[in-house]
Formats: C-alpha cells, structure tokens, sequence
C-alpha cells in the first residue's frame, strides 16, 4: 500500500432485537435478548475495551435497549417475566408441572450443535439422551428427572455465555469442570453472572461513548422499513414487476415514521446524554422521501447498501463510474432545503466477517481482511482517500466462529489499532473531518439486502401481513378520532402500534426460512395485533386466527443473517 495514501474504515456493528415480549400477558415469548446480551454485547464490549485504539460505530435500537431495562428490572426485584429465567431461578425442579418440563426440553436445545453443544461432552450427552428419551415417546420423556433437567438448563445458560466473561470470571470454568449434578445453589450463581452482565450492557457502552472511543446511533424506534410505511410503491423502483398488498399505502404513514424517529431521537438521548448524530435506518432501507425526512429531523448521516448505491448511480447517470473507487466515499443528498450524507456498506468486507472468516483460522482472517484493505488503498487515485463503511449484524454472526470469534476480534482489533495507514474512524469524525461527499442526484428505494425490500414485501403472506397491519391502524385512527380512549390508553396502543409496524415480522415470513422460526414469528405477530385491537377495545378479526406463513421445513436458512447479494 502506498505510503501516501491512507485509507477510513468505519465498521458498525448493528444490535437488535424485536420486542418479544407479549404485552398481554406480560411474559417475554423468546429469550433472545438475554441470550444475546451475556454472549455477544458483553464479547463485544470487551474487545472494544481491550483495545483502546479501535473505533467503531455501535447501533442499538430502542427496542433492545427496551428489553434489556426490562431485563435488568427483572434481575433487580426477582421477579422474573422470561419464563427460562424463572426455571433457572425455581428452588426446587421436582415441582415443575409438564409445561415447564416442556418448554426445558423445547427451549434449551435450541442452539448451533457444532460451536454450543459438542465442545461440551456433558451437554452433548444430555442431547443424546433426549433423543433416544423421544424415540420412546412420552414413556422416554417421563424418565428425564428434574436432575437432568437442572443440568439441561445450566448448560444452556453456560453456553451462551460470552467468551470474555468466563475467561475473567472463574464461577464459569468451574461449572463446566462439574459437568453435571448441578445443584440450586449453581444455578443461582449462574443466574447472578447473566444478571451482571445484563445489567453492564447499557453502561459500558456509554463509558466507552463518554471516552470517545465509539460512536452510538439509533434506529426508529422499533425498527419499522421507513421508505414502506411512507409508500408501497417505492418497492417498485427496484423491482418494477413486484406485487404489492391490497391496501394501497399505510394509513398515516408518514406521521407514524416521524414519531418512530422522534422516538427514538429522545430514548438516545435519555440512555447516552445526547441524541445521535446519525441513524442506520432498519435494515439500511431507504428512499429518496424517507432521506428527506431524516434530514429534516436533523440527523446528519444514513447509511444504506451497496446494491442501493449501484442502482441510484444507474439511475442518476445510466451507468456506473469505473469500479471499486465509487463504493469507498460518502456521498450527498440534497433536495434543496435539507441535506443528508449517506455512507454505503462493502458488500464484500461485511459479508466476509458475516459468512465467511468463521471458517478460517482467527488470524489468517484478520490478515486476509487488512490485506484487503490494503489492496483498496492501493488502487486508489493519488489524492484520494478511501472510505470504507464495513456494516454488519453484531449479534448472530458469532455463533458460527469458535469461542465466539475471540480470536477473529482479538487479531483483528490489534492489527487494526496500530496499522500505520488504515485509520479506524467513525461517520461522526468523518463529518466532522470535513470529508467532501460526492453529489448523489438519485436515490433509489432499496435496502442492504439485494439492494430492494423483497424481503419485507411482494410475495402472498408478506403482502398479507401489511394487509393485516393495515386494517389495524385503520381502527386505531377511528377509534382515536372517537375519543374513546384516555391519554394512558392512547399511550398503550401507539406503543403497541409501534411494535406491529417492526421489519421483524415479514422478515421471517417466506417458504425460505425454516418452518419452526417462521410459526414461532407467524403466532407472535398474530398475538401482538390481536392485543392492539384489544387495547383499541374491539374484537380481534377472526382472521387472525390464521397462520400468515409457513416456512420449509428443509430449509437451511440461518434467518437472522442474510447476504447483501
């Protein structure tokens, strides 16, 4: 790489969760959020804090950061609405009734076999025993004592804990050392470490903010597709053939966007001390409305997908500038009023650490990532400086790397901390280093996947789902016209509003996912409009009754990962 060139790299790690919490009963339905927070934001944060000249973007949505204040009040009262918490914390498992032996069973085998269950003998051991308990069928499954399912649920637990945390905490190394028989009182200190680290994520990532040392940015309050809820027909422009619902557009769309970011512009600033300077949209799906819109809510940065930049550059000009150089700068949009800049994700670099390098060797990885780098600054014009965005899931990635991608990170951050010309930057430091973005005329609809929004619309059960939701907010905008509802009431429901509006829902709907995520997300979404009309104070349409989607059950799809092309 040439000594006179230097090279920005701003890499995001995007954390999100949806809200899995059923509202009418109160219970949380999936335990993601925990699982996720003991594993990847404590991994996470760790490596940023052993690493102190990294910097990074981090991205939490409001809806985590939702679940995670709920977590940690759990923890602080004990009383627990995440039923697998409750079971990790119950005094004495020979009381269980069949629905808690069950949802042991269901719930706590639900991990990747390769990385979270056979590095570990006993916990493998107890999966062969399940299975050969199921091939006798309820007869086997009455033979599994609370014992076993004591040691079932502390094994779950203890595999989903981060790679940092039991490297610095020797509770955990001695749990695995055990190997089974584990007693109520180790139960207890596990569930003592998964509240600490809960109850740490929000803290240490704001002491890393208050250093400098990271950038935090938000999304829309529940992660909704803006470009969809202010026009179905922007899903178009990418996909000119697509099939849109009946509906014609989203009731009120655009009022019910700029209340997610304001939403999410005030919970930003309440959890770090100010608001966030910039927004990875949900999903990096944008328009050229919803980018006016962001502008005009005072947000100076947006991010989006490659493929996004591709198809705007077509349309602007008819054809593409000579490759890579138009991928690695900050382009701007304006419309004459307002302006915006928008970084635009490698395809090829997030999606190396997506897929890819959990395959190899940690430090080959990291070696093949600079190397990389490396090879974009050299093709680079004298006198430019790239800028390469590298914006990923922050989450689920590491479920697939050994130890969590401990060694990965590890390499990677101590390469990249003192590597003499990459310079680890964020979008907020590039604005503020005056990096001059290039003129964008047009910005097509689209989003990091594919760059379109197929994944949200245009197929049968997509389509039937904002059919759904729109038959929903038609209700919620005539009974709040009716002044039926007091303001504690109208509170209830536009939150509830909010949460059916989430990108989660249809993400999973399609015959490409696996048929088990697909029902479990099918009924939850069902479930949550059904308790909007409740709120509302009217009957749920029958049709609610009826599954949206299906899934495969041969598919081999991850879900939570998807790549960008």
């Amino acid at each position: 790489m040439s000594d006179q060139i230097k090279l920005d790299l701003v890499i995001l790690w995007h954390m999100h969760q949806p809200d899995f919490r059923d509202h009418a009963s109160g219970e949380f339905a999936q335990p993601w959020v925990y699982l996720h927070a003991i594993k990847d934001y404590s991994d996470m944060a760790a490596h940023l804090e052993a690493h102190p000249g990294m910097r990074a973007v981090l991205n939490f949505t409001p809806v985590l950061l939702d679940q995670l204040e709920d977590y940690a009040d759990q923890f602080a009262t004990g009383q627990f609405r995440d039923p697998l918490l409750r079971l990790l914390a119950h005094a004495d498992l020979r009381q269980l009734d069949q629905a808690g032996r069950d949802l042991i069973l269901t719930a706590c085998f639900k991990a990747n076999q390769q990385k979270l269950i056979d590095p570990y003998p006993a916990y493998k051991k107890l999966l062969e025993f399940f299975r050969l308990a199921q091939s006798h069928g309820d007869t086997g499954a009455a033979y599994l004592s609370a014992q076993y399912l004591g040691d079932l649920l502390t094994w779950y637990h203890i595999s989903w804990i981060g790679e940092t945390v039991r490297r610095h905490d020797a509770i955990v190394p001695g749990l695995i050392a055990k190997a089974h028989g584990f007693s109520q009182d180790d139960r207890r200190q596990l569930l003592e470490i998964i509240g600490r680290e809960v109850c740490d994520v929000i803290p240490r990532y704001r002491k890393l903010f208050e250093a400098g040392r990271i950038e935090l940015t938000t999304t829309p309050e529940y992660h909704p597709i803006g470009p969809l809820l202010l026009s179905f027909e922007v899903a178009r422009e990418a996909v000119p053939g697509a099939l849109l619902p009946e509906s014609p557009n989203y009731p009120g769309g655009r009022e019910r966007v700029q209340a997610q970011v304001d939403a999410a512009k005030r919970s930003h600033a309440r959890r770090f001390g100010r608001p966030p300077r910039g927004m990875w949209p949900a999903e990096g799906a944008v328009s050229r409305d919803f980018a006016d819109l962001l502008a005009q809510s005072g947000c100076e940065w947006i991010a989006s997908g490659e493929g996004v930049l591709v198809h705007s550059l077509q349309k602007s000009s008819g054809t593409l500038p000579e490759p890579p150089g138009y991928l690695f700068r900050p382009y701007r949009i304006d419309n004459g009023q307002t302006a915006i800049t928008c970084f635009f994700r490698d395809e090829r670099l997030s999606d190396l650490i997506g897929f890819e390098y959990a395959k190899w060797h940690g430090k080959d990885a990291a070696a093949h990532f600079i190397a990389t780098l490396e090879g974009i600054a050299g093709k680079a014009a004298r006198g430019e400086r790239p800028v390469v965005s590298v914006i990923l899931d922050g989450e689920n990635a590491w479920e697939y790397y050994p130890y969590n991608g401990y060694y990965f990170l590890s390499e990677l951050y101590a390469a990249l901390e003192k590597h003499p010309q990459i310079v680890m930057t964020t979008f907020a430091q590039l604005l503020d280093a005056k990096h001059e973005p290039a003129a964008l005329p047009a910005l097509m609809a689209g989003s990091w996947v594919y760059g379109n929004l197929a994944t949200w619309i245009g197929s049968p059960d997509k389509n039937r789902a904002w059919d759904l939701l729109c038959a929903a907010k038609r209700s919620f905008d005539s009974v709040i016209a009716s002044g039926q509802l007091n303001d504690r009431e109208i509170e209830l429901a536009t939150r509830q509003l909010a949460d059916c509006e989430a990108s989660d829902w249809c993400w999973w709907f399609g015959d490409y996912n696996p048929a088990e995520s697909v029902m479990a997300f099918d009924e939850l979404y069902r479930l949550k409009l059904a308790h909007l009309y409740g709120l509302l104070k009217l009957p749920a349409p029958g049709e609610l009754d009826i599954p949206i989607s299906h899934g495969r059950e041969d598919s081999e799809a991850t879900s939570a990962m998807r790549r960008a092309s």
